[in-house]
């Protein structure tokens, strides 16, 4: 493997600052070592400007963020649908960095909580969960984020898990495990912990879970070899429930994995995806919604790839 460049250069940084308060805040943090109370500062901003306070300010007063548009995921009813994007958009505001104790999340949480249930799981709270574990891993994920860990729900989760260290949401019928349900278990697992709930049976699980992605070298099949899906070597952002590689390997470095060679054949496809200007391009744009679109031009440079692209060359050093 060629040597790992991931120093940015000062035009890299300065692209990415000249940006969205929730690049800028984590650029500072990650990349650049600003000042404590200048990241801090920074990063309220995201309540009030740009992205951030887009999306919030799209919230209904039912707690959620609509329906989408006409024609997405007509398989589903709509309530289903609307609770759909409550969660993708929960996730993407915990990304961008909302704070949580922000009074702005917390009239959002307050809605959500006094209004929005699962009717077809006898009105279910939200932050319940409902059947599937990858929904129910970025449901927990969110609601130890803004809200309170939910001790019921990370025990279903662990009981779910499957032989191989991984999940998947067709299971039972399925004991094979998925890497898309297997990477959002384990963000809503690693948020958990972060919320005060470490123990030995959730940091077991997540291990395994861990082992899981790195036996297959984050996209290699364990029994051929061959790459699972080729889709996973291109970067998007959101990911909503999708695996790629990128999200794959910033999950390591989130979760404080020291990096070994299992990981090296995946960094070298974040190196070939950096176009010889040195940023990262947008490689694809899912299909799934939330109200706000922030970077959509598949082949343009896409500050929050570049961001995510660094910061994970900067662990692997």
């Amino acid at each position: 493997m060629r040597p790992v460049d991931y120093a940015p250069r000062p035009s890299h940084l300065k692209w990415l600052l000249d940006s969205d308060p929730a690049i800028r805040w984590q650029v500072m943090r990650d990349l650049t070592g600003g000042d404590a109370q200048e990241i801090a500062a920074e990063r309220a901003r995201v309540a009030t400007e740009g992205w951030g306070a887009q999306l919030l300010a799209l919230q209904f007063p039912g707690g959620h963020w609509g329906w989408g548009p006409s024609g997405w995921r007509s398989d589903l009813p709509k309530d289903d649908r609307a609770l759909l994007i409550t969660l993708y958009t929960l996730v993407a505001l915990k990304d961008l960095g909302l704070d949580p104790a922000s009074k702005q999340a917390r009239k959002m949480i307050d809605r959500i909580e006094k209004r929005l249930v699962f009717k077809r799981l006898d009105n279910r709270p939200f932050f319940h969960g409902e059947t599937e574990p990858c929904i129910n891993g970025r449901i927990l994920e969110a609601g130890c984020y803004f809200k309170e860990p939910n001790d019921a729900l990370a025990e279903q989760l662990l009981a779910e898990q499957l032989a191989d260290g991984g999940w998947n949401c067709e299971a039972p019928e399925s004991r094979r495990s998925s890497f898309h349900s297997t990477i959002c278990v384990l963000d809503g697992l690693l948020e958990y912990e972060r919320a005060g709930r470490k123990s030995a049976a959730v940091t077991k699980a997540r291990k395994r879970g861990e082992k899981y992605l790195l036996e297959r070298h984050l996209f290699r099949s364990l029994r051929t070899g061959e790459i699972v899906n080729k889709r996973w070597l291109r970067f998007s952002f959101p990911p909503f429930w999708h695996y790629d590689v990128l999200r794959g390997l910033d999950y390591l470095r989130k979760a404080g994995v020291k990096p070994d060679s299992r990981a090296s054949e995946a960094i070298e496809v974040v190196i070939e995806r950096r176009h010889q200007n040195g940023r990262w391009p947008l490689n694809l744009v899912h299909p799934d919604h939330i109200p706000v679109a922030m970077e959509t031009e598949v082949g343009r440079a896409s500050r929050w790839n570049t961001l995510r692209a660094l910061r994970v060359l900067r662990w692997y050093r």
